[in-house]
């Protein structure tokens, strides 16, 4: 009967959580930003005027010019359209590493967290190490020696950003592993890798969406700092990507730089507001009254 109660105590958690998330004006506000940059993304063949790599004659147009809402860049490319494609990359850049994060950080964290010991200790120091390394330096290296394919940034922002989510969630399963539902699964003779993922982890889900969901904001960041200093994929067009190529003509055509930008801290923006709604449905102490 406990091990029944689990997953619907979890339901009625998740149900609990979504109530409090609709009475924080930010969290709500962030959930809009993030809905609209997944819909731009998503919608970017429709809604881009132009192709973001096609050149024209038409070189440092201003904002508002003939046919070019957010003005041309140096080779006279769309920014508008360079601006909406350019949020394909973080999105996908964004949500893979924090999907690639969480994946593993959850792996590590249910490991140590429940079968405890010496492989507790072994893997909390391996987190430990990847804690103290600077992110951005290590991830410029990597780049810089493997190259700077899409798969790649996905793949090294992910490793590097694990270690948060791997704590929360050994956190979680010290806490819940000697909880009365845990101990009637054990009783039943479930083996250990069920209890750890099918009963325990949907309970200890609710601090990790949170973490993920600013992972994604993390992500995007780096990705478009890594495009800043010319290394995202030379291939697609990035925000990051933008940034480096108008930082020469900052002066001549701000424009350049600013709407990029903006789509940079938009997409960040919505992805922390986003998180600290989670924050309040998960921990009632938070949530506004």
């Amino acid at each position: 009967m406990e091990t029944a109660a689990a997953p619907a105590a979890g339901r009625s958690n998740a149900s609990a959580a979504w109530r409090r998330f609709r009475r924080s004006s930010s969290g709500v506000f962030g959930l809009a930003l993030v809905v609209l940059l997944t819909l731009v993304a998503v919608l970017a063949p429709v809604l881009a005027p132009y192709d973001p790599h096609t050149t024209s004659r038409a070189a440092f147009m201003p904002p508002l010019a003939a046919g070019h809402v957010l003005g041309t860049d140096n080779l006279g490319r769309d920014v508008l359209s360079q601006v909406i494609w350019g949020s394909r990359v973080s999105l996908m850049v964004g949500l893979a590493a924090a999907a690639t994060a969480t994946l593993i950080g959850v792996l590590v964290g249910a490991l140590a967290g429940y079968l405890g010991g010496w492989f507790d200790e072994l893997l909390m120091r391996i987190t430990e190490f990847f804690q103290v390394i600077p992110r951005f330096v290590l991830a410029l290296i990597v780049v810089a020696f493997f190259g700077s394919g899409l798969v790649n940034l996905i793949l090294v922002i992910g490793v590097l950003s694990w270690p948060q989510t791997a704590r929360l969630v050994r956190s979680q399963y010290l806490s819940h592993k000697t909880l009365p539902y845990v101990d009637a699964g054990r009783a039943l003779g479930m083996r250990k890798f069920r209890i750890m993922f099918m009963q325990i982890l949907p309970n200890a889900m609710g601090p990790v969406l949170v973490v993920a969901s600013l992972d994604v904001a993390q992500a995007i960041l780096l990705e478009a700092s890594l495009g800043f200093f010319g290394l995202g994929d030379p291939n697609l067009t990035s925000w990051g990507g933008m940034l480096n190529t108008a930082q020469t003509f900052i002066r001549r055509a701000w424009w350049m730089s600013v709407f990029p930008g903006f789509g940079i801290t938009l997409a960040v923006l919505g992805f922390n507001l986003f998180g600290d709604g989670l924050t309040e449905a998960y921990d009632p102490r938070m949530a506004p009254r």
